[in-house]
């Protein structure tokens, strides 16, 4: 009787492994939203840096005309 009493978790070791389970499982969830966040930051600052590039490239060939303008 005492090895069958030994061997069955109590019912406060059954709600710790429950609430250790549960907040593993929340934790890989916030994990996720965070690497989603930071790739969605991310796409967002390489989309802002190519328009940046496009409108330099856009300014460069403005001034050229300008100057090929003054000189002719």
């Amino acid at each position: 009787m005492e090895e069958y009493l030994q061997v069955v978790p109590s019912e406060i070791e059954i709600i710790k492994q429950d609430f250790e389970k549960r907040n593993s499982e929340l934790g890989k969830k916030i994990e996720q939203l965070e690497i989603k966040k930071l790739i969605k930051g991310k796409n967002k600052a390489e989309e802002d840096l190519n328009s940046l590039k496009i409108d330099y490239k856009k300014l460069r060939l403005s001034i050229r005309t300008a100057r090929l303008e003054k000189t002719s």
